[in-house]
């Protein structure tokens, strides 16, 4: 991994600054996003969550949306141009990230999108989805971690949608979600991701 990329997980990466310019096209939708080292994926949308923007589906029911480990925010703004009218809650414990998201929902006129960290989101807000491209690479404590908080926050009939490589273990996240009481459902497997559906409690 690069040194650039070693840090997108932290809340100060300790990498300079570069920026970049990306842009996303997905078959509905297309984004110029800024990107800069330090956080997730700078020079090109990750494939990752390239194949979950292409095959989860919309929330199930309504309320907020969340996207968890937003980086610079092509979830987050996928989702606002999608479903107008949802508040979209982006959060990153990475702050670089963080100003990049709330920068790019700025540039596309998106102001539905909510970056924040996670401490400052209320502890009563609940959501309809979430959807994340996890950070794998934190660690198999920190990630399980992570998602129980969150999937928690879960709408009754609400559905978290992850997209995890199957070389890094999404067989047994799958596994290991549903024996928390989170049963899980494999929606597709493209590329060497699978994107799982997850339910809440």
């Amino acid at each position: 991994m690069e040194r650039s990329q070693q840090h997108y997980f932290t809340p100060a990466p300790d990498v300079a600054v570069t920026e970049h310019t990306i842009t996303v096209e997905l078959p509905d939708l297309e984004l110029t996003l800024t990107t800069s080292s330090g956080v997730f994926s700078p020079k090109r949308l990750d494939p990752g969550t390239r194949v979950l923007l292409e095959n989860a589906p919309p929330p199930p029911v309504d309320g907020d949306v969340l996207d968890l480990g937003c980086g610079y925010g092509p979830i987050a703004l996928a989702l606002a141009h999608r479903y107008p009218g949802r508040r979209v809650v982006a959060v990153d414990v990475n702050t670089r990230a963080l100003d990049l998201a709330r920068r790019n929902a700025v540039a596309a006129g998106l102001s539905a999108v909510d970056a924040r960290p996670p401490e400052d989101v209320p502890a009563d807000a609940r959501f309809a989805a979430i959807y994340s491209n996890p950070p794998i690479r934190t660690g198999k404590q920190a990630l399980h971690e992570m998602l129980l908080i969150w999937l928690a926050r879960l709408l009754p009939a609400g559905r978290a949608y992850l997209v995890v490589q199957r070389n890094l273990g999404s067989d047994s996240l799958a596994g290991w979600l549903d024996q928390q009481g989170h049963p899980v459902r494999r929606i597709c497997s493209r590329r060497g991701y699978r994107v799982l559906e997850v339910a809440g409690q």
